[in-house]
Protein backbone atom coordinates (compact mmCIF):
# COMPACT_ATOMS: atom_id res chain seq x y z
CA UNK A 1 0.00 0.00 0.00
CA UNK A 2 1.34 3.13 -1.09
CA UNK A 3 1.28 5.89 1.85
CA UNK A 4 2.02 9.49 1.72
CA UNK A 5 4.53 10.71 5.09
CA UNK A 6 4.36 14.34 4.35
CA UNK A 7 7.18 16.85 4.09
CA UNK A 8 7.84 19.76 1.22
CA UNK A 9 8.71 18.60 -2.34
CA UNK A 10 11.91 19.71 -3.61
CA UNK A 11 11.91 22.51 -6.65
CA UNK A 12 15.41 22.18 -7.14
CA UNK A 13 17.03 20.51 -10.14
CA UNK A 14 18.69 17.41 -9.20
CA UNK A 15 22.75 17.79 -9.46
CA UNK A 16 25.47 15.34 -9.65
CA UNK A 17 24.87 11.55 -8.43
CA UNK A 18 21.40 12.57 -7.55
CA UNK A 19 20.51 12.37 -11.32
CA UNK A 20 19.26 8.85 -12.18
CA UNK A 21 19.47 8.46 -15.57
CA UNK A 22 21.34 5.92 -17.79
CA UNK A 23 22.11 8.93 -20.12
CA UNK A 24 21.93 12.78 -20.93
CA UNK A 25 22.10 15.23 -23.53
CA UNK A 26 25.33 17.42 -21.95
CA UNK A 27 25.46 21.62 -22.53
CA UNK A 28 29.10 22.45 -21.77
CA UNK A 29 29.90 25.15 -19.03
CA UNK A 30 29.84 28.16 -22.12
CA UNK A 31 26.79 26.69 -22.97
CA UNK A 32 28.07 24.94 -26.37
CA UNK A 33 26.01 21.78 -27.24
CA UNK A 34 28.01 18.10 -26.60
CA UNK A 35 25.33 15.68 -27.65
CA UNK A 36 23.85 12.60 -25.92
CA UNK A 37 26.42 11.12 -23.33
CA UNK A 38 26.80 8.30 -20.81
CA UNK A 39 25.83 9.65 -17.14
CA UNK A 40 29.17 8.18 -15.81
CA UNK A 41 30.86 10.54 -18.96
CA UNK A 42 28.72 12.91 -17.94
CA UNK A 43 29.82 13.52 -14.18
CA UNK A 44 34.20 12.56 -15.20
CA UNK A 45 33.67 15.68 -17.09
CA UNK A 46 31.96 17.68 -14.62
CA UNK A 47 34.78 16.56 -12.18
CA UNK A 48 37.35 17.50 -14.73
CA UNK A 49 35.86 21.25 -14.88
CA UNK A 50 35.91 21.09 -11.16
CA UNK A 51 31.65 22.16 -12.02
CA UNK A 52 28.32 20.69 -11.13
CA UNK A 53 26.06 18.57 -13.13
CA UNK A 54 23.24 20.55 -13.47
CA UNK A 55 19.23 18.89 -14.53
CA UNK A 56 18.37 21.68 -16.45
CA UNK A 57 15.07 19.73 -18.33
CA UNK A 58 13.72 16.85 -16.40
CA UNK A 59 11.04 16.22 -19.02
CA UNK A 60 13.25 15.88 -22.20
CA UNK A 61 13.99 12.99 -23.44
CA UNK A 62 17.12 12.12 -22.55
CA UNK A 63 17.38 14.69 -20.00
CA UNK A 64 19.47 18.25 -20.83
CA UNK A 65 22.12 18.41 -18.13
CA UNK A 66 24.61 21.62 -18.05
CA UNK A 67 28.04 22.03 -16.72
CA UNK A 68 28.16 25.08 -14.06
CA UNK A 69 28.67 26.00 -10.43
CA UNK A 70 25.43 25.80 -9.15
CA UNK A 71 26.29 27.81 -5.70
CA UNK A 72 27.13 30.44 -7.94
CA UNK A 73 24.23 30.03 -10.09
CA UNK A 74 21.51 29.94 -6.98
CA UNK A 75 23.17 32.92 -5.81
CA UNK A 76 23.18 34.99 -8.74
CA UNK A 77 19.10 33.85 -9.05
CA UNK A 78 18.81 35.09 -5.47
CA UNK A 79 20.06 38.29 -6.30
CA UNK A 80 17.48 38.05 -9.40
CA UNK A 81 14.73 37.25 -7.41
CA UNK A 82 15.42 40.37 -4.69
CA UNK A 83 16.43 43.03 -7.00
CA UNK A 84 12.61 42.43 -9.21
CA UNK A 85 10.92 42.32 -5.64
CA UNK A 86 12.87 45.75 -4.97
CA UNK A 87 11.37 47.24 -8.15
CA UNK A 88 7.84 45.83 -8.31
CA UNK A 89 5.61 48.30 -8.45
CA UNK A 90 2.08 48.01 -6.18
CA UNK A 91 -0.85 50.42 -7.33
CA UNK A 92 -1.34 52.53 -5.14
CA UNK A 93 -4.67 54.74 -4.82
CA UNK A 94 -5.10 57.71 -2.45
CA UNK A 95 -7.89 59.55 -1.50
CA UNK A 96 -8.16 63.35 -0.82
CA UNK A 97 -11.91 64.71 0.15
CA UNK A 98 -12.99 68.24 -0.17
CA UNK A 99 -16.19 69.94 0.61
CA UNK A 100 -18.20 71.64 -2.75
CA UNK A 101 -17.78 75.14 -0.87
CA UNK A 102 -14.22 75.08 -0.24
CA UNK A 103 -12.37 77.87 0.79
CA UNK A 104 -9.36 79.01 -1.44
CA UNK A 105 -6.77 78.14 1.21
CA UNK A 106 -7.99 74.67 1.93
CA UNK A 107 -7.98 74.33 -1.94
CA UNK A 108 -4.85 75.31 -2.25
CA UNK A 109 -4.08 72.56 0.37
CA UNK A 110 -5.53 69.76 -1.10
CA UNK A 111 -4.34 70.49 -4.63
CA UNK A 112 -1.15 70.14 -3.45
CA UNK A 113 -1.25 67.17 -1.82
CA UNK A 114 -3.41 65.76 -4.87
CA UNK A 115 -0.24 67.01 -7.00
CA UNK A 116 2.14 65.24 -5.16
CA UNK A 117 0.29 62.08 -5.02
CA UNK A 118 0.57 62.11 -8.78
CA UNK A 119 4.11 63.14 -9.06
CA UNK A 120 4.53 60.05 -6.76
CA UNK A 121 2.98 57.64 -9.69
CA UNK A 122 -0.07 57.19 -7.36
CA UNK A 123 -3.37 57.35 -8.64
CA UNK A 124 -5.94 59.90 -6.05
CA UNK A 125 -9.43 59.49 -5.53
CA UNK A 126 -11.47 62.50 -5.13
CA UNK A 127 -14.45 62.89 -3.27
CA UNK A 128 -16.36 65.34 -2.59
CA UNK A 129 -18.87 65.33 0.37
CA UNK A 130 -22.22 66.52 0.13
CA UNK A 131 -24.03 68.05 3.13
CA UNK A 132 -27.94 68.73 3.77
CA UNK A 133 -28.86 71.34 1.10
CA UNK A 134 -25.88 70.89 -1.01
CA UNK A 135 -27.09 67.39 -1.94
CA UNK A 136 -29.62 69.38 -4.75
CA UNK A 137 -26.16 71.26 -5.90
CA UNK A 138 -24.54 68.09 -7.26
CA UNK A 139 -22.90 71.25 -10.03
CA UNK A 140 -20.81 72.73 -7.82
CA UNK A 141 -18.68 69.22 -6.73
CA UNK A 142 -18.47 69.16 -10.48
CA UNK A 143 -17.47 72.32 -11.42
CA UNK A 144 -14.72 71.62 -8.52
CA UNK A 145 -13.75 68.43 -9.85
CA UNK A 146 -13.18 69.97 -13.41
CA UNK A 147 -11.46 72.70 -11.79
CA UNK A 148 -9.01 70.41 -10.20
CA UNK A 149 -8.70 68.22 -13.43
CA UNK A 150 -7.47 71.39 -14.76
CA UNK A 151 -4.90 72.60 -12.33
CA UNK A 152 -3.44 69.48 -12.18
CA UNK A 153 -3.45 68.02 -15.95
CA UNK A 154 0.16 68.56 -16.37
CA UNK A 155 0.58 65.68 -14.17
CA UNK A 156 -2.42 63.48 -14.09
CA UNK A 157 -5.40 62.67 -16.27
CA UNK A 158 -9.20 61.80 -15.61
CA UNK A 159 -8.89 58.37 -15.63
CA UNK A 160 -12.64 58.02 -14.37
CA UNK A 161 -15.58 60.32 -14.53
CA UNK A 162 -17.14 62.38 -11.74
CA UNK A 163 -20.10 60.52 -10.82
CA UNK A 164 -22.46 60.60 -7.93
CA UNK A 165 -23.04 58.05 -5.49
CA UNK A 166 -25.11 58.95 -2.98
CA UNK A 167 -24.27 61.92 -1.05
CA UNK A 168 -20.83 62.17 -2.35
CA UNK A 169 -19.26 63.06 -5.69
CA UNK A 170 -15.79 60.70 -7.04
CA UNK A 171 -13.48 61.28 -9.69
CA UNK A 172 -10.54 59.11 -10.29
CA UNK A 173 -7.18 60.94 -11.68
CA UNK A 174 -4.33 58.88 -13.03
CA UNK A 175 -0.60 59.98 -13.32
CA UNK A 176 0.93 60.37 -16.16
CA UNK A 177 4.43 59.10 -14.88
CA UNK A 178 4.64 55.34 -14.23
CA UNK A 179 5.05 54.13 -10.46
CA UNK A 180 8.36 52.93 -11.41
CA UNK A 181 9.52 55.97 -12.94
CA UNK A 182 8.69 58.02 -9.95
CA UNK A 183 9.98 55.35 -7.61
CA UNK A 184 13.54 55.69 -9.52
CA UNK A 185 13.69 59.27 -9.67
CA UNK A 186 12.74 59.07 -5.87
CA UNK A 187 16.16 57.34 -5.05
CA UNK A 188 18.07 59.32 -7.39
CA UNK A 189 16.78 62.34 -5.47
CA UNK A 190 17.74 60.47 -1.71
CA UNK A 191 21.17 59.82 -3.24
CA UNK A 192 21.75 63.40 -4.01
CA UNK A 193 20.59 64.85 -0.89
CA UNK A 194 22.99 62.47 0.73
CA UNK A 195 25.59 63.27 -1.37
CA UNK A 196 25.10 67.04 -0.66
CA UNK A 197 25.03 66.82 3.13
CA UNK A 198 28.08 64.70 2.88
CA UNK A 199 29.78 67.24 0.81
CA UNK A 200 28.19 70.25 2.73
CA UNK A 201 29.31 69.17 7.04
CA UNK A 202 28.09 72.90 8.31
CA UNK A 203 24.95 72.09 7.11
CA UNK A 204 22.04 71.26 9.84
CA UNK A 205 22.17 67.37 10.40
CA UNK A 206 17.94 68.20 11.42
CA UNK A 207 17.45 69.75 7.52
CA UNK A 208 19.33 66.82 6.28
CA UNK A 209 17.35 64.29 8.15
CA UNK A 210 14.17 65.99 7.10
CA UNK A 211 15.31 65.81 3.14
CA UNK A 212 16.15 62.41 3.65
CA UNK A 213 12.71 61.46 5.25
CA UNK A 214 11.10 63.34 2.51
CA UNK A 215 12.39 61.03 -0.05
CA UNK A 216 11.51 58.22 1.86
CA UNK A 217 7.96 59.00 1.71
CA UNK A 218 7.94 59.96 -2.01
CA UNK A 219 9.14 56.03 -2.39
CA UNK A 220 5.49 54.98 -1.31
CA UNK A 221 5.67 54.77 2.52
CA UNK A 222 3.43 55.68 5.00
CA UNK A 223 1.87 58.79 4.35
CA UNK A 224 -1.68 60.88 4.62
CA UNK A 225 -4.35 59.74 2.42
CA UNK A 226 -2.57 56.41 1.09
CA UNK A 227 -3.84 52.52 0.27
CA UNK A 228 -1.85 50.00 -1.26
CA UNK A 229 -2.83 47.04 -3.22
CA UNK A 230 -1.66 44.51 -5.71
CA UNK A 231 -1.94 45.72 -9.24
CA UNK A 232 -4.26 43.12 -9.98
CA UNK A 233 -6.89 44.18 -7.09
CA UNK A 234 -7.34 47.91 -7.76
CA UNK A 235 -10.32 48.47 -5.27
CA UNK A 236 -9.45 51.82 -3.25
CA UNK A 237 -9.19 51.26 0.67
CA UNK A 238 -10.38 53.77 3.34
CA UNK A 239 -7.12 56.07 4.16
CA UNK A 240 -8.15 59.31 3.44
CA UNK A 241 -7.21 62.86 4.41
CA UNK A 242 -10.49 64.47 6.15
CA UNK A 243 -11.24 67.99 4.73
Amino acid sequence: MWCYRGGSISTEPRINDRIRVPEVRLVGPSGEQVGIVPLAKALELAQEYDLDLVEVAASARPPVCKLMDYGKFKYESAMKAREARKNQAHTVIKEMKLRPKIDPHDYDTKKGHVVRFLKQGDKVKITIMFRGREQSRPELGYRLLQRLATDVEDLGFIESNPKQDGRNMIMVLGPHKKKTEAMAEAREAQAARKAEAKANPGRSQNAADDDIADGEAVEGEAVEGETTEAESAEAPAEASAEA
